[in-house]
């Protein structure tokens, strides 16, 4: 038994990729935005207090600051995968 396609069924192989990408890149974003991974102040966690003399003073605030939230954010994750750890 032999099938005979028609010119231009690529087409449709195409179609359907591109539809699973966009499929794919909606679900990426979606699990970027529930797991905290648009924080614009994320750059500010490659500095320590080295780099005081090396920034302005408002810059080194919030440094500090996004740094004792992100140490704070990372401790609590770390309690929560724990009790599920004993719970589970």
């Amino acid at each position: 038994m032999t099938f005979d396609f028609q010119d231009g069924w690529t087409i449709y192989i195409w179609l359907i990729s591109g539809a699973m990408i966009l499929v794919a890149v909606v679900f990426g974003i979606r699990w970027a935005s529930r797991n905290e991974q648009f924080d614009e102040d994320i750059k500010y966690l490659v500095f320590d207090e080295k780099d005081k003399d090396k920034m302005d003073p408002e810059e080194f605030a919030k440094m500090q600051e996004v740094t004792k939230y992100q140490e704070a954010r990372r401790a609590e994750l770390l309690r929560q995968a724990e009790e599920e750890a004993r719970l589970g």
